[in-house]
C-alpha cells in the first residue's frame, strides 16, 4: 500500500498511516514508535518511553489509571515516590534494613475490628516500645545522699524510694508522703493549722489561723472620707446628699454650641451673625440647666436654637457692648429650652 507523505515536512515531523508512525529525520521518513491505539498504548521510541493511557509519557513507564501486578515487584532505584493520600497494605510493611541478609524488621498490624488511625507526632525521636524483653537495671546502693525518686502511675500501693524510706508515693491515691522537705513546695495541707512566716494583707497580719477584716485604704470608708480623684457617676441616681460649698464647672464655649457634658457654667463673646447650638442635655424626664455669659451679644444678629421657649416668645435684647447673664432649663431631653434673661447689661 502507498503511503501519501505529507509534503516539506519539518524535522521530527511525525505522521501516522493505519496506526503506524513515521518521523521525518531532515533527510526521509523513518519508522517512529508503534501506536494501536495511541490513546491505550503510546510508543515513544524517540524518547525511550511508554504510555499507558497516556499519548505523551513524561517518563519511561507513563501509566495513568489503575495498574495490577499478579507477581512480585523489584524496584532497583534508591528512592519510591508515592504522591498519594494513603497507601494500602493487607497487614504488614517488611523492611530489611541497611544489609541484605536473613534479617529484618516487620511491621505488623492486628487484624482490625474498626477503622483504626495511629498519628505520628510532629517531632523527631525513637519510638518507646511496650512488651518484648525487659532490661535489667541494677542501682546499687550509696553513701552518697543525693538522688532522684521515680514515681510511676502504673504501680500499685506506697512505692520507697531507695535511698530512704522515709518517702513514698501511692500512685492509687496520688499521695506522697515525707518526713521532712526543704525547699519551695506549693499546695494545700490537709494538717496545716498557720502559716510558718505570718504574712501582712494591707496592713493587717495573717497567719491563717483565723479570718481578717481587711480595710481598703484606696475605697472611701461609710462615714467619711476625702475624694482625691473625679467621680463619674455615669447618670446615676445620687439620692438625699446635702451639698454645701459645692461649685459648677465653667467653660468658654467653643465653635457657636453649647456642651454641657464640658460644664454647666459657658462663657461666650459674639464676633459676628453666628447661630448657637445646644447639645449633650440630660435624658428625656431629668431636669438639666446651664448659664450662659454672653459678651457683646447685641453687637450682631446672635440666632438662638428654634427650641428655646423665651417669655411671651420674645428673645431679650443682649448688650452691645457688656454682659448678659442667661440660664435655660429642659426638662424633655433638649426638646424644649425654657431661656431666661437673668440679668442684661451686667458691665
Amino acid at each position: 500500500m502507498a503511503i501519501d507523505f505529507p509534503n516539506s515536512p519539518s524535522t521530527g515531523d511525525i505522521h501516522t498511516v493505519s496506526g503506524k508512525q513515521w518521523q521525518w529525520d531532515s533527510e526521509k521518513w523513518t519508522a517512529y514508535g508503534v501506536s494501536l491505539n495511541p490513546g491505550v498504548l503510546k510508543v515513544d521510541s524517540g524518547n525511550s518511553r511508554v504510555g499507558i493511557n497516556q499519548t505523551t509519557p513524561t517518563v519511561a513507564l507513563d501509566v495513568t489509571g489503575s495498574a495490577r501486578i499478579t507477581g512480585d515487584l523489584t524496584v532497583s532505584g534508591t528512592t519510591v515516590t508515592v504522591d498519594a493520600a494513603s497507601i494500602l497494605a493487607k497487614d504488614r510493611i517488611v523492611f530489611e534494613g541497611a544489609t541484605a541478609d536473613a534479617y529484618e524488621t516487620t511491621l505488623l498490624v492486628t487484624d482490625p475490628t474498626a477503622d483504626r488511625t495511629l498519628t505520628l507526632p510532629d517531632s523527631t525521636g525513637t519510638l518507646a516500645l511496650t512488651g518484648g524483653a525487659s532490661t535489667a537495671v541494677t542501682v546499687a546502693d550509696t553513701t552518697d545522699t543525693t538522688c532522684f525518686v521515680g514515681l510511676f502511675e502504673s504501680a500499685t500501693g506506697d512505692l520507697g524510694p531507695k535511698s530512704d524510706a522515709g518517702i513514698t508515693y501511692n500512685a492509687g491515691t496520688g499521695t506522697l508522703t515525707a518526713t521532712a522537705l526543704a525547699g519551695p513546695l506549693t499546695g494545700n495541707s490537709s494538717t496545716a493549722t498557720a502559716l510558718a512566716t505570718a504574712r501582712t494583707i494591707n496592713g493587717v497580719s495573717f497567719d491563717g489561723t483565723a479570718n481578717i477584716t481587711v480595710v481598703d485604704s484606696a475605697a472611701l470608708p461609710l462615714a467619711g472620707g476625702t475624694l482625691s480623684g473625679t467621680v463619674n457617676a455615669a447618670d446615676q441616681i445620687l439620692q438625699r446628699p446635702v451639698m454645701k460649698d459645692y461649685a459648677e464647672t465653667k467653660v468658654a464655649m467653643a465653635a457657636h454650641a453649647v456642651d454641657l457634658s464640658l460644664g454647666n457654667v459657658q462663657t461666650y463673646t459674639l464676633s459676628g451673625n453666628q447661630t448657637l447650638t445646644f447639645t449633650n442635655p440630660p435624658a428625656s424626664g431629668s431636669a438639666g440647666s446651664f448659664t450662659l455669659i454672653v459678651t457683646n451679644g447685641g453687637s450682631a444678629t446672635l440666632t438662638w436654637p428654634t427650641s428655646v421657649d423665651w417669655a411671651a416668645a420674645t428673645a431679650p435684647t443682649l448688650t452691645s457692648s457688656g454682659v448678659d447673664v442667661l440660664t435655660f432649663l429642659t426638662v424633655d431631653g433638649g426638646t424644649i429650652w425654657y431661656g431666661f434673661a437673668a440679668g442684661l447689661a451686667m458691665a
